[in-house]
């Protein structure tokens, strides 16, 4: 039996998707498994021991979104059982293009759940089971640091205001520094913030740092967050990498809700945020203006949780 998952877009996502798409794959036992999803989100997947075939879908970016899909559907061949943990138009079409003789996509729900739960309800109705949301599973190993090691993560792709502030990231790098190594982590997006950091580690005369923000791959990223002794992070797809190792984590959570995204399962997390009126309201940027619920807390804040 052939079996295609589409994943979710973001890494984060796709990450809280993993307890489901395993619940997947232990029940169908499946011959072959194909991945399609985003680069990013697809390069999780790499090392899986069942997956194996990865197809990239880029045609967002395309002129032409649906010739794209149809192109990229002619990659499928002979796919038993289609699903997809998206539900957008596009994604519907591709699934119909697949040719596949069962198909399943995912409904956004309203509800307050966590995000891996809704994956997995999704799974268990379509398999008529009761399966558990067990650990996020990513197949990686850790970076074996030479010291111990605090990562910081100060992006967040969503948007700016899930973005806590670099000079209050640096605040707690520099009074740790002493204590741990630290790692600068970001995307391309984020080298400017990173550098903002490492500005501030500069003046502070810290040296025992890296700034590798822009420099790693998905899979590196992984495998040095996953080695880390302390973590630092926003609201974001490296927090959930943390997660799967269940790796000590301070969470910096504003406008989005953190009882459906913080982590999943990892009794080591420890959330950071201000319970205010306006908060959560799931905005890219503080539609009020004043952008309180990154802005009230403090390193001294985080510090005085880490120090408990």
């Amino acid at each position: 039996m052939k079996l295609l998952i589409e994943v979710p877009t973001w890494l984060g996502d796709a990450i809280m998707s993993t307890p489901a798409i395993e619940n997947f794959l232990n029940f169908y036992q499946p011959s072959s498994v194909t991945i399609v999803g985003s680069y990013v989100s697809t390069q999780l997947f790499l090392n899986h021991p069942v997956i194996d075939n990865i197809i990239i879908d880029d045609t967002k970016s395309s002129n032409n979104r649906y010739l794209a899909l149809y192109k990229l559907s002619k990659k499928l061949k002979d796919i038993d059982i289609a699903i997809s943990f998206r539900s957008s138009f596009a994604s519907k079409v591709m699934m119909f293009l697949s040719g596949a003789k069962r198909r399943y996509s995912f409904s956004k729900s309203s509800y307050e759940q966590h995000q891996v739960l809704k994956y997995n309800d999704f799974t268990n109705s379509i398999l008529k089971t009761d399966f558990e949301a067990n650990d996020l599973k990513i197949y990686a190993s850790p970076f074996k640091y030479e010291k111990p090691t605090l990562g910081i993560n100060p992006g967040a792709t969503y948007g700016s205001a899930k973005r806590w502030y670099p000079e209050e990231f640096a605040k707690i790098a520099i009074q740790l520094a002493p204590k741990y190594d630290i790692v600068i982590f970001g995307g391309p997006g984020e080298t400017n913030i990173a550098a903002d950091i490492e500005s501030e580690l500069k003046q502070a005369k810290v040296t025992n740092y890296k700034n590798v923000a822009g420099k790693t791959s998905i899979p590196e990223l992984i495998e040095k967050i996953a080695g880390l002794d302390l973590f630092i992070t926003n609201d974001s797809g490296p927090m959930h990498v943390a997660a799967a190792f269940k790796i000590n984590t301070y969470a910096i959570f504003g406008p989005t809700r953190f009882k459906e995204t913080n982590q999943w399962k990892n009794p080591n997390e420890h959330l950071i945020r201000k319970d205010l009126e306006c908060s959560p309201c799931m905005k890219r940027e503080c539609p009020l203006g004043h952008h309180d619920c990154m802005k009230l807390i403090t390193a001294k804040d985080v510090l005085k949780e880490i120090n408990a």
